[in-house]
């Protein structure tokens, strides 16, 4: 079984604040470790479900935050942005039999996690398809579809957790904190590390083919950016138009097409 694992941090257990996810912040090195600790809690639950194939991605800020020497040796790394459309799942393809999240968070303009953004919290202000809220969990589990990759496993905030089981009912999640205001309620770290083990062994031995993210045969993307400068700019995107000073819509019939045009206008 090959396995794909996208991490990111600001879903980790604990996290509350921006420098705790900032690496040149004294707070981000316990942060580290911790999204270290949950993605290497995925692969032991994916190995214990008979996988023996598990590629990660480090989709934090740098993509440099995960400690390769803690991964078991059934596990590859890949580090930094290659620039490619697919981004937070880069590498992904049909030879894949499921698409695991471990870190992730709330979308902008939701109040689910005191970090809550997409893609860029100094860009986006709000992010939607096809109407609807939109979050880095939905954007690439629509590109997993593309290869017919199902998404099985979630770990990240409480509010992420529950607007993504409206989405794929079938889907085994790990919620690690509940927002409160600018606060978070978070459960103690190794048992998070526990159910994260076990809801990732949980999935990976259900039924995969209930966890495909719906086919769509139309995208309408609506972003609302932080300022008309970036929006302005956007808008000069082939097939993109501008709806106000801030906000920009993109349609397309392949989903791929939604993935370049978020690449070129961050």
């Amino acid at each position: 079984m090959k396995v794909y694992i996208s991490a990111d941090i600001e879903g980790v257990t604990g996290i509350t604040h921006w420098d705790e996810a900032t690496h040149t912040k004294p707070d981000y090195s316990e942060f580290r470790q911790q999204m270290t600790a949950e993605v290497v809690a995925a692969c032991q639950g994916a190995l214990a479900a008979g996988a023996d194939d598990i590629v990660i991605k480090d989709a934090h800020a740098t993509g440099r935050n995960i400690l390769a020497g803690q991964l078991p040796p059934e596990a590859r790394l890949i580090r930094g942005w290659s620039g490619h459309p697919l981004a937070m799942i880069q590498e992904l393809d049909e030879s894949f039999d499921a698409l695991l999240f471990i870190g992730y968070h709330s979308g902008a303009a939701t109040g689910g996690n005191p970090l809550a953004h997409t893609m860029t919290s100094s860009r986006i202000a709000e992010f939607r398809i096809n109407g609807d809220l939109t979050n880095e969990f939905m954007l690439h589990g629509y590109a997993a579809r593309l290869y017919q990759v199902p998404t099985v496993f979630l770990a990240g905030d409480q509010a992420l957790c529950d607007y993504s089981k409206t989405l794929l009912p079938a889907l085994e999640t790990v919620a690690v904190k509940e927002a409160v205001g600018d606060s978070v309620v978070s459960f103690q770290p190794d048992l998070i590390l526990s159910r994260i083990r076990e809801g990732v062994k949980r999935a990976l031995k259900g039924d995969l083919s209930a966890c495909l993210f719906p086919a769509r045969d139309h995208f309408q993307v609506d972003i609302r950016f932080t300022n008309a400068t970036f929006a302005y700019k956007a808008s000069w995107y082939p097939g993109a138009r501008s709806l106000d000073d801030l906000t920009v819509r993109f349609e397309t019939t392949d989903y791929f097409d939604v993935m370049r045009f978020v690449l070129f206008i961050l």
